[in-house]
């Protein structure tokens, strides 16, 4: 058994994310496991985060599957509609990565 999303091993953004999504948010979500679920939250291995367009900014709205938790947090950084409208976090044990749901298989 593995502790999920330990900030210890290795975090990645796939493909896709690094090409629709900025940096500074790919950062955001892995700050926002560490400082706000990690230890709040019972984490599955794999966490949803909903991005949604807050009067032009971007709010990533938390969720997992089989869980009735969610945690809406506001960033301040300009939303735009290319962005994907959700991303997934995944943590095999080994390492974890942040992906679209369409690369999952």
């Amino acid at each position: 058994m593995f502790e999920t999303f330990d900030h210890e091993r290795s975090r990645y953004a796939s493909g896709g994310i690094v090409q629709r999504m900025p940096g500074e948010l790919i950062d955001s979500i892995w700050m926002i496991i560490d400082l706000d679920l990690k230890g709040v939250f019972p984490l599955t291995n794999l966490l949803t985060f909903d991005v949604q367009n807050n009067q032009g900014r971007v709010t990533l709205l938390f969720s997992q599957p089989h869980s009735e938790f969610a945690l809406g947090v506001d960033l301040p950084y300009f939303y735009d509609e290319s962005l994907p409208k959700s991303v997934y976090a995944y943590d095999d044990g080994q390492r974890q990565t942040i992906l679209l749901p369409s690369e999952t298989r």
